[in-house]
């Protein structure tokens, strides 16, 4: 009888144990974490099903991206007008080159030739133009917000709408991706900038999820702004590595860092030894990971991105509750799959079009 007892109250701590929080087995964790993003996107609808011709008919949306020299901007320009163009409203791109002048002639644009809604698109914060849009508001104008914020974050008060996007989700994939191809011991240089609005959810949730999966292991942060990058992140790495030599993973919240990185590598005699894993699915960073110079980069289709934030406008416009974030999967690039990515690599291949029949079905399109 003792023996059972025993037995039945340590079967019992066990469960309970099992049950805690932090008692799961870390590894298992990040490779779940792994996984799930390493499959290829499906769509899953952000809200309820609408006539989208019938609501925008008629209608006309104005988008004012940061500049439109940014080949980032540029490509998620482009999906938006697809999506747009499949329902049959009038969407205009504001032209402009990163000057404070030109996005306030857009707003001015879009209240003159009145338009219906006005989206501030691709990293432009709505702040920076808070009299105009407060000017365009009283005009009749809804104010969107297409991938800006993260979705931890609350949008300017002078936005109606905002698309987020989960940076949170990246860096917590960063992270997990890190403490797996480690054997869970990463030591890691996160990379961040923090004059970039959802830098800060995004390096906070690397930080989070590595303390969460490997309280004891090392990190550090490099934080450099976008202006400096060029200058400042080089060298950063290199004095980083000179003073750790065990760093056995650097992460660039953005991946366009990476270019700036791998010199550093070099020079200290650590390329090969210390990987780099990044986030945005920017082409030619695609391209390092197809030469090896880059282990793994997080892509999203901006073709999908456009339709997604389309959405989001529609359901502003339409009197719908805004999409929680925007309906964009992330999708691991590595050597696996990085040549469906394009030879060169480009923004939308690799990712399939499920995006397609999944927002005309829910536009009830067809």
């Amino acid at each position: 009888m003792r023996q059972f007892l025993l037995t039945s109250l340590f079967a019992a701590t066990a469960s309970l144990l099992a049950a805690q929080p932090g008692a799961a087995d870390p590894m298992s964790d990040a490779k779940a974490i792994v996984a799930e993003h390493e499959t290829m996107p499906v769509f899953t609808p952000p809200g309820d099903a609408f006539d989208a011709k019938a609501c925008m008919a008629g209608k006309k949306v104005l988008s004012i991206p940061i500049s439109m020299t940014i080949p980032f901007n540029v490509e998620l320009q482009k999906g938006m007008a697809a999506a747009a163009k499949e329902v049959g409203f009038t969407y205009t791109t504001w032209d402009n080159q990163l000057k404070v002048d030109q996005w306030i002639q857009g707003v001015s644009q879009a209240i003159s030739q009145k338009y219906d809604a006005l989206d501030i698109a691709g990293g432009l914060n709505p702040e920076v133009l808070g009299p105009q849009l407060a000017e365009a508001r009283a005009a009749g104008l809804k104010i969107s917000t297409t991938h800006l914020y993260d979705v931890t974050q609350d949008q300017f008060k002078g936005v109606d709408y905002s698309a987020k996007v989960d940076f949170s989700g990246a860096g917590k994939l960063l992270a997990a991706w890190a403490y797996v191809k480690t054997g869970g011991k990463p030591n890691v240089l996160i990379i961040g900038s923090s004059d970039v609005l959802p830098s800060i959810p995004f390096v906070k949730s690397i930080q989070a999820e590595l303390k969460a999966l490997c309280p004891e292991c090392k990190q550090k942060h490099l934080d450099v702004p976008v202006s400096e990058w060029a200058t400042k992140i080089q060298p950063g790495v290199q004095s980083a590595l000179l003073a750790d030599p065990t760093i056995n993973y650097i992460l660039p919240i953005y991946d366009s860092m990476s270019q700036f990185v791998v010199p550093a590598l070099r020079i200290t005699g650590s390329e090969g030894a210390v990987k780099i894993a990044s986030f945005n699915g920017t082409p030619f960073v695609l391209d390092m990971v197809r030469e090896n110079h880059v282990q793994m980069d997080i892509g999203e289709s901006l073709g999908w991105a456009g339709y997604a934030a389309i959405d989001n406008i529609m359901r502003m416009m339409c009197g719908l509750p805004s999409a929680a974030k925007l309906n964009v999967p992330l999708l691991i690039f590595d050597e696996r799959n990085i040549k469906t990515a394009g030879i060169p690599a480009n923004f939308n291949d690799g990712y399939g079009d499920a995006h397609l029949e999944g927002f005309r079905k829910l536009w009830k399109l067809k």
